[in-house]
């Protein structure tokens, strides 16, 4: 079973509440991640503050997330570990080889996320077509760029 891609590292995880601002009170203020962007998608229900930690092709996400609406579905706020982001060497080589093993995907496809990268979304519910899901966790496959990748390759040769 040669799989024909690599989960390089977290990228990203997002943490949903009813405010945003409560949430920076936390991850900005007390541990001092910095604000490095917004975004705001009536479609996907989200208004989000993304922060980081690290730096270079080790920075990680902290996305703090609320809903544009509270009474609309994704209710972004409802599990307040919303999801993890993990960075993948060859994403529609991910995509093809989990689907045809059962995992399941939510709806969207690849699309561009928040910051620019190509994402998709593994479903955190299995079903009778497709047995292999996040078991209650959402996870976010974000395409690495090519800096990352090399970054990545070169620390894993390091320490052989």
């Amino acid at each position: 079973m040669s799989r024909p891609f690599k989960v390089l590292g977290i990228q990203q995880i997002a943490i949903g509440g009813t405010d945003k601002n409560r949430l920076q009170k936390l991850w900005v203020d007390m541990l001092g991640l910095e604000v490095t962007g917004t975004f705001r998608s009536e479609r996907e229900n989200v208004d989000e503050d993304i922060c980081a930690m690290g730096s270079g092709p080790f920075k990680v996400e902290v996305d703090l997330m609320q809903p544009v609406d509270i009474d609309k579905k994704p209710a972004v706020h409802t599990t307040p570990l919303n999801h993890v982001g993990l960075w993948i060497d060859d994403l529609p080589q991910a995509v093809a080889w989990l689907t045809a093993r059962g995992v399941r995907f939510a709806p969207g496809g690849i699309r561009k996320g928040a910051a620019g990268f190509d994402i998709c979304f593994l479903h955190p519910k299995s079903n009778d077509e497709f047995p292999i899901s996040g078991e209650g966790v959402l996870i976010e496959l974000v395409q690495a760029p090519s800096e990352v990748v090399a970054a990545f390759e070169k620390l894993a040769a390091s320490a052989v």
